[in-house]
């Protein structure tokens, strides 16, 4: 069963598409579908709202989440009223009202289908997800992801990930190829100096210097957004520079301008922090500078959908083959591997 031993390792997943209608649902359901042959108590949410029937930009049908006797779920009330399955709710949350309603945890006592909604920020979801582990038992919490919510994917918020991919990213099988190497490779970014990041992940936002011997300056700039306003010499320390913010175009191209640009180093919070456009990005690397990351995520596979929402079909066989080449992972199309 593809990929779904390599998630047995892990508390937490996230599933996380690269656009709307990459195949996020599908994912989820073949997903709880085979932990059933598993002795494992799985529970499951969202953030945002998922297992609607019809997709609500383009007006076309959607697979539900499909949830199995035993396994908890986590929705709102609105949603809770809706669902197509027996349940027990064995816990409301006060602190993560939605839209539609306080949250219900539930536990299904048959199979049937439901719309998920979750917290709608990372804070929330966190906090979820540890209740979970330690209130409810649960050895394996799944999140899936609305659209574009790669923070979901930050060793942060959830111990592993799975990346949606397909003809909703680009109906040109090469474009679509690039863009998710791209994100594969920021993903992929190394881990920096174990005893350095010790050092680095409690530290506030702002920006900071290593020197050569591992020791940390505050450059005394709030944020790599503000880089611009300040006229200190951020490297009067050393090449290499962290900050646990957002990381712009405006720093790395700060970084790619100077003489020697491959003795530079970039240090990210985590993939999710990296703003900069690809291109921003790529140029600095191929000039030799490195980044790497205080806290690495763990990508198990990543999914393909053939079928894009305005009508296009890709060949599977030859957009997983061009995807298997371009990156060290595998990949699969879910509804052929049922």
């Amino acid at each position: 069963m593809p990929f779904i031993e390599g998630i047995l390792k892990y508390n937490s997943l996230s599933i996380v598409g690269l656009e709307k209608n990459t195949g996020k649902t599908e994912c989820l359901n073949y997903t709880l579908k085979r932990l059933q042959n598993y002795p494992c108590s799985v529970a499951v949410t969202s953030i945002g709202i998922d297992g609607e029937t019809v997709d609500q930009v383009y007006k076309t049908q959607k697979p539900e989440v499909t949830i199995y006797d035993g396994d908890i779920f986590v929705t709102s009330e609105k949603l809770y009223r809706q669902k197509r399955i027996t349940a027990k709710i064995i816990d409301i949350l006060n602190y993560a009202s939605t839209a539609m309603g306080r949250l219900v945890v539930a536990k299904a006592i048959n199979t049937g289908k439901v719309m998920l909604s979750g917290p709608p920020d990372t804070h929330n979801l966190k906090r979820l997800l540890n209740e979970i582990k330690n209130k409810y038992n649960c050895d394996l919490t799944i999140v899936d992801g609305a659209l574009s919510r790669l923070s979901l994917g930050a060793p942060a918020v959830t111990d592993a990930m799975i990346l949606a991919t397909g003809a909703a990213v680009s109906i040109n099988i090469q474009e679509l190829v690039n863009k998710t190497k791209f994100v594969f490779n920021m993903i992929s970014l190394p881990q920096a100096d174990e005893s350095l990041c010790e050092k680095l992940k409690d530290l506030p936002n702002g920006l900071y210097a290593i020197d050569t011997d591992n020791e940390i300056h505050d450059l005394h700039v709030k944020s790599a957004l503000m880089l611009n306003s300040t006229t200190s010499d951020i490297f009067r320390y050393g090449h290499t520079i962290y900050t646990p913010g957002i990381i712009s175009d405006s720093l790395i191209n700060k970084l790619k301008t100077q003489k020697n640009t491959e003795s530079f180093t970039l240090i990210a919070k985590d993939f999710t922090r990296l703003f900069a456009a690809p291109e921003t990005i790529s140029t600095f690397m191929r000039k030799g500078g490195k980044i790497s990351v205080v806290e690495k995520s763990n990508l198990i596979a990543i999914t393909i959908n053939p079928f894009s929402p305005s009508g296009y079909f890709l060949n599977s066989d030859k957009m997983r083959d061009a995807l298997s080449n371009a990156i060290n992972i595998p990949v699969y199309d879910i509804k052929r591997i049922q």
